[in-house]
Parts: structure tokens; C-alpha cells; sequence
């Protein structure tokens, strides 16, 4: 169920960004600045409430790469074993939050 509900996320955003025109590039822009103060770490460096967030939450998924800015806010890229890839965002204690 989870992962049926991590890839209708993705699908969902890829098709609203298609339908949005012309505020797309300014939203890419706006994210684009707000994910610069984020520095890529080892995945090794995560703390363990992220990393066991993610393996409760998605057991199938890995993480391919790890982010964290100043507020201690990880950025994380996870695959799932369908080849199916995203973004998630958490906080230092595993909490799933939104950028």
C-alpha cells in the first residue's frame, strides 16, 4: 500500500507540473534556492530514526543519496526495488516533513 501511495505521489506531481504552465518555472526556481542549503553526506552519516523511517516505511526502498542543511533536515533520494525513484524529506528524528 505504501509504495502504491509513494508512486501515485510522484505520477500525481509530474502530471500537476505539466498542467501549471508557465508558474512551473517560477516554483522550480523557488525550490531550487530553498534545496541549495542542503550538502550531500554518506548515507552511512544518516542518523538511525531516518533510516529506520525509511526502511519502516518503504522496506523495499534504498537510499541512492543524502542530503542535510543547517536545521538538520535530511534530503533523500530513494529508489525502490521497481526501479521507481523520489525525493522524501525528514527531519533529524525520522519525522517525514514537506519542503
Amino acid at each position: 500500500m505504501k509504495k502504491l501511495f509513494f508512486v501515485a505521489v510522484l505520477s500525481f506531481g509530474s502530471l500537476t507540473a505539466f498542467a501549471q504552465g508557465e508558474d512551473v518555472a517560477l516554483e522550480t526556481t523557488q525550490t531550487a534556492i530553498a534545496q541549495d542549503d542542503f550538502s550531500e553526506i554518506e548515507t552511512s552519516d544518516l542518523p538511525e530514526a531516518v533510516s529506520t523511517a525509511v526502511s519502516t516505511d518503504y522496506p523495499s526502498g534504498s537510499i541512492s543519496k543524502a542530503y542535510v542543511n543547517k536545521q538538520e533536515q535530511y534530503k533523500l533520494e530513494v529508489t525502490l526495488e521497481d526501479g521507481t525513484t523520489g525525493t522524501l524529506y525528514a527531519d533529524k528524528d525520522g519525522n517525514w516533513i514537506e519542503l
